[in-house]
This record gives structure tokens, C-alpha cells and sequence, in this order.
């Protein structure tokens, strides 16, 4: 995969990597299968131990992806979800994910990542 057709926008790197969805509302089309070996190599390149998703302004997430992020913790790795939209939290609830992934509201300016501490 290029790094044109990189289905994450990567913020941060190392220990603690933090990555967003370039400002898609919808993740309907993301190839989950794609988005796992971009993360997988990501988590190796960087010899990463936290994970942090940005999902400011996404407004659905496919259920595939939701087992995705759960399954990272199957490899050790602790994720961090910041700025679910109502819509997002929702389904995080209803799953109950909210007990196994951290989940952050913070306010950023447009366009900013969240912060690294």
C-alpha cells in the first residue's frame, strides 16, 4: 500500500502513536483488513504501546473496525479513543467498549491533534 492510499492520517509516532481518519465523517469504506496491516506495521515501526485514534468529526464507524480496535488488545497494545462524536459514543456504550478502551473528550481546535501526555 502506498502511502497515498494510507486510510490513516498519522499524527505521532513511538511509544505512544496517535493517528486520525483525515477528516472523514463516514468510515463505510475503509478496507478493514487494510487498516489492520496499516496499524499493525505502524505498532512494529515504532515499537508502539499506546495507540491513540483522533475521531474527531467521524460520525460512523463499521462495526468491523469497533472489533479491530478491541482486538489490539489481544496484542497488548492500550487504545485511546479522543473526541467520539454522540453518535459514535453510542454504539461504544452499547457494546460496552467504553470498559476496555480509554475514551477521551477534550476540545481542539479545528485541524489539531490531540495532545501527546
Amino acid at each position: 500500500m502506498s502511502s497515498n492510499d494510507a486510510i490513516l492520517e498519522v499524527y505521532e509516532t513511538g511509544p505512544l502513536t496517535v493517528v486520525g481518519f483525515g477528516g472523514r465523517e463516514i468510515l463505510d469504506q475503509i478496507d478493514i483488513s487494510d487498516c489492520r496491516a496499516e496499524i499493525v506495521k505502524l505498532l512494529e515501526q515504532h515499537q508502539c504501546r499506546v495507540l491513540a485514534f483522533d475521531l474527531s468529526g467521524v460520525k460512523l464507524i463499521p462495526s468491523g473496525l469497533l472489533g479491530l480496535l478491541a482486538s489490539l488488545r489481544q496484542m497488548k497494545i492500550e487504545v485511546h479513543l479522543y473526541n467520539p462524536s454522540p453518535d459514535v459514543m453510542e454504539v461504544l456504550e452499547m457494546t460496552r467498549l467504553t470498559a476496555v478502551l480509554a475514551v477521551h473528550h477534550i476540545d481542539l481546535p479545528k485541524g489539531d491533534a490531540p495532545p501527546a501526555g
